[in-house]
């Protein structure tokens, strides 16, 4: 199934870029969580440009980064299971995710 990855109700929502500057990294908001479920790979969206651009966190099996992300970059990603690439989605966005703090989502994963 072919997941959504922004929602009205999230592009309401998020922040645009530089909102929560001058905010303590562990208390910025996560409104967003993408994940692969194939395997490693988690990405916690902060705030957004409105068209492309994240800023937020990755996870990709070793340590937490902050950083920039591409919206259509993570779209684009197909499924890799076993090193073989499948025709469909590689990246899911986590709809029972809600809004919390960067601290709080690290742990949740």
């Amino acid at each position: 199934m072919k997941t959504k990855f922004m929602t009205a109700a999230i592009r309401k929502a998020i922040p645009k870029l530089y909102a929560q500057d001058g905010v303590e990294i562990e208390d910025h908001m996560v409104y967003v969580k993408f994940f692969n479920p194939y395997g490693v790979g988690t990405w916690l969206a902060m705030e957004f440009d409105g068209e492309d651009q994240f800023f937020g966190a990755v996870e990709l099996g070793n340590d937490w980064e902050l950083g920039y992300f591409s919206l259509k970059e993570l779209e684009s990603v197909k499924a890799r299971i076993a090193g073989r690439e499948f025709p469909f989605q590689g990246i899911e966005r986590d709809r029972f995710f809600t809004t919390k703090t960067y601290k709080e989502a690290k742990k949740q994963g």
